[in-house]
């Protein structure tokens, strides 16, 4: 398959470039494009060959869920007949953002989306080129992170490439992605939100909107939402996890090991390779997928990667370094 590639800017995107990519996901072709979280893959949430591609394309097994994206807030109602009273409220808050909210699948919604759940997730981003793919498309569109499966999510349209090329119709260029990790993701089926996936939207802020809130644990045989059920996140690179940053230190040195971590902490990288996560949490997520496939780039063979505190934006990352890591921590 021969990609095309269009360019635009994320501040002012040419309506023109991004109408091309609408009709080719209109026709049931596949488009790569950015969101604020990463980049996506995404064909028609209507129509079920479209839909197969992405699963072709990734080499993702079909029993994991995608998210359907919209460009409206009454969008939502082609995916589902009832939006509960929080689901809503949510929405109003925090949408478009990095927020993916679950809900009771609607009659005609395929079963390929929810991989055969009678639930499906729903997504509005707050990104221009997403959200004018999504509008000029005129129907939601399926879009997992726009790697190959279990590979780190690609945040650079130059990561998106290396994954996409020749696997997809289009792949809009639309520079780096702001916030780095895939959507939170919120069960709202039942009588408490439920976290399935942590993000930017952090359990401290659904709970300031509904009153209430849990995180949920692993679904082992039908995972409700992506990265639940599978190995995510890894680079070639073998990667552990530091608990205590503090009173780190590397018992192997060289160009081929590489330290993940904050800016404050870069003399714990002394003999290795230092790959800054920045100053803060936020700088962290931004950059860590970017990171994991930097020490592929650069050889690297080991990389030893900072685990945040518990807590807001933190959680998100912790859940995507211990995946990557296998659960691996030292």
């Amino acid at each position: 398959m021969k990609t095309t590639y269009i360019k635009t800017d994320p501040f002012a995107p040419d309506e023109g470039a991004i109408r091309e990519a609408a009709e080719c996901i209109k026709h049931g072709g596949l488009v790569a494009f950015p969101t604020e979280t990463v980049y996506g893959l995404g064909a028609d949430s209507f129509n079920p060959d479209a839909v197969k591609k992405i699963y072709l394309a990734k080499g993702r097994p079909s029993d994991n869920p995608l998210i359907s994206h919209i460009a409206h807030m009454d969008e939502a109602m082609k995916l589902t007949d009832y939006v509960t009273p929080d689901a809503k409220k949510l929405m109003e808050a925090y949408w478009g953002g990095p927020l993916t909210i679950i809900l009771k699948r609607k009659s005609g919604v395929p079963d390929i989306i929810s991989a055969g759940l009678d639930t499906v997730s729903i997504r509005m981003p707050s990104h221009s080129i997403a959200n004018m793919l999504i509008r000029l498309a005129g129907t939601p569109i399926a879009a997992p992170s726009a790697n190959l499966s279990g590979s780190p999510s690609p945040t650079t349209f130059e990561h998106c490439k290396k994954d996409m090329d020749g696997r997809v119709d289009m792949i809009i260029d639309g520079g780096e992605c702001s916030i780095g990790v895939e959507s939170t993701v919120v069960d709202m089926t039942g009588e408490v939100p439920v976290i399935l996936r942590p993000g930017a939207v952090t359990l401290e802020d659904i709970v300031s909107v509904c009153g209430k809130g849990i995180y949920g644990g692993e679904y082992a045989d039908a995972p409700k939402c992506p990265g639940m059920k599978y190995v995510h996140y890894s680079p070639d690179a073998e990667v552990f996890a530091i608990a205590d940053t503090e009173n780190f230190k590397a018992e192997m040195k060289g160009d081929n090991v590489g330290v993940i971590t904050y800016e404050k902490y870069r003399d714990k990288a002394e003999g290795c390779r230092f790959l800054s996560a920045g100053e803060n949490d936020n700088d962290y997520a931004a950059r860590l997928f970017y990171l994991l496939r930097r020490a592929d780039e650069e050889g690297i063979k080991t990389v030893f990667a900072s685990l945040p505190e518990n807590k807001g934006m933190g959680t998100a990352i912790r859940n995507r370094l211990l995946k990557a890591a296998g659960g691996r921590v030292i």
